[in-house]
């Protein structure tokens, strides 16, 4: 890259970043000097033919400096390409509302607890049941899972969730009803996570042909045990009344809220760094086109990954992000795509706002906190609560999209 295109990349840097003031006749730009510690601002005369600007470069140089390079391209964002301006008038904000389907939306709530049983029974019959070579015979894995999430989809604690236990057994969705002590026994069990990790993908595949966008996020839910008195002791006295808890991340479809691929680590795990495998779990299933994340997942390998599946990534770059030689092509066409139109832009990364209704439909609707006491017990209610979370999606989907779940045939 010679001297005049690195001009021309600083001046698109400062026309995505600064903002720039034209005068009252509209002959001339104010544009603010980029030098740390200099408050000055130069004029600049965007002649087509012959610019002009009072910074020192294009004093001394007399050629196209990076504010001559910054106006010319604020100036080509605000004209047609026919060379007319466009002029908005705005007269009033109005809140834009999105159509309900209130006939579906009824049956589906009327109906749901019983096509949430029929589903996760359907879900839980796939599970293959671990050889047991000695030692008492274990409760069936597929009872305590069924028996796990249905308890975290009735939100009730586990005496009370023992009427419910009895009447699943009587319609044949348990063998035999499991005592309530023995739910929370099998929550700690470690083995338990895979397998809920993959009856949460298993469960979003009946939506492979309506899911194409998708977008990432995480976000934190609390648990019923405070941070560890030696950390309050040693590092910050108010941890003492703050109740510890896990991240969740996940990536999910942008029409129906479905998830399709989670990780959960602990409180203060970056969130880049779990990027990567949400899109490589959702490629496995999914034909994607767009994928929408926040600034937390700007990265060089995290765009690439993207691409790499055959997807479009909508990252928003930071406000000292810079395009240099060593920044990879699709950085450098992201940041230019970024930069030349925002507006495009913004209206796909504002998908990404579904990622933050789906954390809404899990915590308002299974609550936001975790009763389990022990780590792997957290992680695998969370995980119970994300799987009732795709049940409830795919019933929304029966009655509003008249779709038919076959969940091991569609695995196949």
């Amino acid at each position: 890259m010679d001297e005049q295109q690195e001009r021309e990349q600083r001046g698109l840097v400062i026309a995505a970043k600064s903002k720039l003031q034209r005068s009252d006749d509209g002959f001339r730009w104010f544009v603010p000097s980029q030098t740390k510690g200099c408050h000055d601002t130069y004029i600049v005369k965007p002649d087509p033919a012959h610019p002009h600007c009072t910074c020192p470069d294009f004093t001394a140089r007399q050629l196209r400096c990076k504010h001559v390079y910054a106006v010319e391209i604020v100036t080509q964002r605000e004209y047609t390409d026919d060379g007319e301006t466009q002029t908005y008038t705005e007269t009033v904000t109005v809140k834009k509302t999105y159509k309900q389907e209130w006939s579906a939306y009824n049956r589906a709530q009327t109906h749901e607890k019983e096509r949430f049983l029929s589903l996760l029974d359907e879900l839980c019959k796939g599970i293959e049941e671990p050889i047991q070579s000695f030692g008492r015979p274990r409760l069936p894995l597929a009872d305590m899972i069924f028996a796990s999430t249905f308890k975290v989809y009735s939100t009730f604690s586990g005496r009370r969730f023992t009427s419910d236990l009895r009447d699943a057994h009587s319609k044949g969705f348990l063998t035999r009803a499991p005592h309530y002590n023995s739910i929370s026994r099998y929550l700690e069990n470690p083995t338990l996570t895979p397998f809920l990790k993959q009856l949460i993908e298993i469960s979003s595949l009946p939506l492979q042909t309506v899911e194409s966008d998708f977008a990432v996020d995480s976000s934190g839910f609390t648990t019923c045990r405070f941070v560890q008195w030696t950390k309050a002791k040693y590092t910050d006295p108010k941890l003492m009344e703050r109740h510890d808890w896990i991240k969740v991340h996940l990536m999910c479809g942008v029409k129906t809220n479905i998830v399709t691929s989670i990780e959960i680590t602990d409180a203060y795990a970056n969130d880049c760094p779990q990027f990567d495998g949400l899109v490589k779990t959702t490629a496995r299933n999914f034909t994607m086109s767009q994928v929408s994340a926040d600034k937390a997942y700007l990265s060089s390998d995290n765009l690439q990954t993207v691409v790499d599946n055959n997807a479009i990534p909508f990252i928003p770059f930071k406000a000292n992000s810079v395009t240099t030689k060593n920044h990879s092509a699709i950085w450098k066409r992201m940041f230019h795509f970024y930069s030349y139109n925002q507006d495009r832009f913004m209206q796909c990364y504002h998908k990404r706002s579904n990622v933050e209704t789906t954390f809404h439909m899990i915590k308002s609707k299974f609550g936001d906190r975790l009763r389990s006491k022990t780590k792997t017990a957290q992680v695998n209610e969370a995980m119970c609560k994300v799987l009732a979370h795709n049940l409830c999606c795919l019933i929304q989907s029966i009655y509003e999209l008249g779709i038919e779940p076959t969940f091991w045939e569609a695995a196949a």
